[in-house]
């Protein structure tokens, strides 16, 4: 059977040269006559693939040295308890930004063990929009400020790094890291589960300013403290290798691609020729606010909703596979991440136009 293009939204379509290596060297890696998936994380075969990966990271993103990168397992929804358990020092108070669902249960988690100042929300407009910057209440006496860059469920991304004071900076990077460059000194900390632009499911980056080590609450589990993992250089536990291994295939492939600068110009031509399909067709809608429509993840819905099942099928016989929307959104959801080909929105694109003629 040939490829399909995969429009899921997580885990997510991969680069098709990085799931040829892997396939190339999955029963003899390195010459070895074992998987990488076989050899220990400790040895130093694999420590090589470690350090590389990581180095190949930080330069993608032009990380400073005084901040560590943390290669680590459970996913973002870890990290909704790991970030206040080891953030909230002798501080009581922090700083959430509700933006869509992922910011909703991000808020939940971190009221388990510190008092949440919701500092603005879109629930009202059902997420349509992020609310506007003189709007928000912050506490400059939170221990940080969080907001989730990319709502994968909604729709939604923030053009810009936003701006709050003094307060550090915390930011759930899942669905758009490597996506476009990021101004790391601005951030405190970034975490981002790597089955979206990174990899397969199972691994989580942290990229953390080391000023912010050791300070982790008393009950915090050894597994959730950012200090430990730091010590071991990602090494506290067996990481998840071979997620780590094809992570490391993938920052190679976008460096062979130009980087993500190269990457940035690629996503914004993508996401722009869907947005003009979905404007320019009475048959598709998009009811996000346009300054906030996201790159990664493109909603739209029919303004026939009887006809969804129809469009999701026969967009599946046609090689266009995933394009459900979220079960608490509803409509179509196109994921267009750095794997994904133009050629692929093209086609998206054709069939749109097509079926819109046929059933319009």
């Amino acid at each position: 059977m040939e490829r399909v293009y995969n429009f899921s939204a997580g885990p997510a379509t991969l680069p098709i040269e990085v799931l040829q290596q892997a396939k190339d060297e999955l029963l003899d890696w390195n010459n070895l006559g074992m998987s990488v998936m076989e050899i220990s994380h400790r040895g130093k075969d694999y420590l090589a693939v470690a350090e590389e990966s990581e180095a190949n990271f930080r330069d993608l993103l032009t990380i400073p040295h005084n901040y560590k990168v943390l290669f680590l397992q459970g996913g973002a929804r870890s990290q909704f308890a790991m970030v206040p358990m080891n953030l909230l020092g002798h501080k009581n108070t922090v700083d959430y930004l509700d933006s869509g669902i992922w910011s909703g249960l991000a808020i939940k988690e971190a009221e388990r063990y510190a008092q949440v100042n919701i500092v603005a929300s879109s629930k009202e407009s059902k997420y349509t929009t992020i609310p506007e910057r003189q709007a928000w209440q912050l506490n400059p006496q939170s221990a940080y400020f969080h907001y989730v860059d990319n709502e994968t469920i909604n729709g939604l991304e923030f053009p810009s790094v936003p701006e709050v004071g003094a307060l550090t900076l915390v930011s759930d990077m899942s669905s758009n890291i490597l996506s476009r460059p990021i101004d790391i000194p601005k951030f405190g900390l970034i975490y981002a589960g790597a089955q979206k632009n990174v990899g397969p499911a199972g691994l989580t980056i942290v990229i953390v300013n080391e000023a912010l080590l050791g300070e982790a609450l008393s009950i915090t589990p050894s597994m959730f403290n950012y200090a430990l993992h730091a010590k071991e250089n990602s090494m506290y536990n067996t990481p998840p290798t071979f997620s780590w291994y094809v992570a490391g295939l993938t920052f190679k492939w976008l460096k062979a691609k130009g980087g993500v600068e190269a990457l940035a110009k690629a996503n914004a031509t993508k996401s722009k020729k869907l947005y003009q399909c979905i404007d320019n067709n009475d048959f598709y809608y998009n009811s996000i606010a346009a300054h906030y429509r996201s790159r990664m993840n493109v909603v739209f819905s029919l303004k026939d909703e009887s006809l969804n099942d129809q469009f999701l099928e026969t967009a599946t016989a046609n090689g266009l596979a995933n394009l459900k929307g979220h079960k608490l959104v509803g409509g179509m959801r196109a994921s267009l991440y750095n794997a994904m080909p133009e050629e692929g929105v093209d086609c998206l694109i054709s069939f749109m136009n097509d079926f819109s003629k046929r059933y319009g």
